[in-house]
């Protein structure tokens, strides 16, 4: 049967309305997934003054203790997110699944803006805290499936990469904002004024932010190829039948990931508590981290496109693992901002890079129909195991061994347990649903 040629220009006629969906996709999702990510790790930003706040033990070490277990607590209904919004994603479409996330989100943080403080309800107070860290985390644990679907099944060929890289920028953004906030209240407020109500100021901020991003959300493309045609029974079924081997090397590599995000989101508690600087100073590293993340993360995008996801997951995290004791031995010799600055920028340009990479290989081993299921169930459970105990974890590990080296040990050690699953990953392919 001859081809007619007339045909040819009517299959890639659509070129450019597709590219200004492409555009409204990156817009809507770095939107919103920034605005979630910013108002749940602002609780970890303030966990020193959120302490004094709803666990005034008369003890500093163990109220940031309980401030950062209640920080975890945002992850335990993480893998409920990942399973419950993930599946609903891959059955009713990634629009709606993303604007239920964003709802969530809103309500969790509306709860820690109004919520007075233990002195004026006693036990209610920290209650309260619990429950909005729960709505928050259901929140987070089913946007970065769906989103990360989204940027991923919008991207032209040979792009890929980039497109999800905007994933963990979108969440570099949210850090560097947190971070922003942070050095601008510590110097206008006082300490007092900090620990009174000056931490609510920055959440506060995010639901100002929140009709924008439910705005830009409802004119998101539809990327899911058939909707309503399943169950979430199916859907997560399918899952597990045909794709277990990478969903539990997806688990395993993503824990490295978030160990070492996590430690370095908690370098302004570590200024502050552990090397005794000031929050004006100490809140430079939250302002790094969130920049570096932001630029590097579009870097490792770039980056993988070009080279492919396979080196540019795996040679960053070995630098990492390498370089990450000696420069905590230098922050420890030479106690500085700009020390500060450079260790925090240098250890999340490692992370972001790897991160990026294997965001988008992780993608890819996932078809259309699982996708944000996969990719949600995989990060969510591995954030709740790895994640939400990364800060307790290193706070307990220094107040107990007296070695403020601990963030530096745990990362070589989740670093050295990923490496493996990294190298057992299978090539992603070059053309996806």
């Amino acid at each position: 049967m001859p081809i007619d040629d007339q045909a040819l220009p009517m299959a890639v006629a659509p070129e450019r309305p597709r590219l200004q969906l492409d555009r409204w996709a990156i817009a809507a999702t770095v939107a919103g997934n920034a605005l979630e990510f910013y108002d749940f790790l602002t609780y970890s930003t303030f966990a020193v003054y959120i302490s004094h706040a709803f666990f005034p033990t008369g003890n500093a070490f163990v109220s940031l203790l309980l401030t950062l277990a209640t920080f975890g607590v945002g992850f335990v209904t993480r893998p409920l997110g990942g399973l419950l919004i993930g599946a609903y994603a891959d059955r009713a479409g990634r629009r709606p699944a993303l604007m239920l996330t964003i709802t969530l989100m809103t309500v969790g943080t509306l709860a820690l803006v109004v919520t007075p403080s233990y002195a004026s309800i006693g036990l209610l107070a920290p209650f309260i805290l619990i429950l909005a860290r729960l709505v928050q985390g259901l929140a987070l644990g089913g946007e970065v499936g769906p989103s990360t679907a989204v940027l991923l099944e919008c991207a032209p060929t040979g792009r890929r990469a980039l497109f999800v890289s905007w994933q963990p920028a979108s969440q570099g953004i949210a850090v560097l904002a947190a971070g922003v906030a942070g050095f601008a209240l510590s110097t206008i407020l006082s300490q007092q004024q900090l620990a009174a109500w000056g931490w609510r100021v920055p959440f506060a901020l995010g639901l100002v932010i929140v009709p924008v991003g439910l705005y830009i959300r409802r004119r998101l493309p539809e990327t899911l190829e058939v909707t309503g045609s399943r169950s979430s029974t199916a859907v997560l079924s399918l899952l597990w039948r045909h794709h277990r081997r990478p969903l539990v090397l997806a688990i395993t590599i993503i824990m490295c990931l978030t160990v070492s995000t996590y430690a370095t989101g908690y370098m302004t508690t570590y200024a502050l508590t552990t090397l005794a600087m000031p929050a004006s100073k100490a809140m430079f590293a939250s302002i790094a981290n969130g920049a570096v993340m932001a630029a590097g993360a579009l870097l490792g995008g770039r980056l993988s496109d070009r080279f492919g996801v396979k080196p540019v997951m795996i040679l960053p995290r070995v630098a990492l693992a390498i370089l990450v004791l000696p420069a905590f031995l230098l922050l420890l010799a030479v106690t500085t901002v700009g020390v500060l600055v450079f260790v925090t920028a240098l250890l999340t340009l490692l992370s972001v890079l790897s991160a990026v990479a294997t965001t988008a290989a992780l993608a890819e081993m996932f078809p259309n129909e699982v996708r944000s299921s996969g990719v949600a169930i995989a990060y969510a459970l591995s954030v709740t195991l790895f994640g939400g105990t990364t800060q307790f974890i290193i706070a307990w590990l220094i107040g107990m061994t007296g070695s403020r080296l601990s963030p530096a040990y745990y990362v070589i050690f989740t670093s050295a347990i990923s490496l493996w699953a990294m190298f057992k990953l299978p090539q992603p392919s070059t053309v996806i649903q």
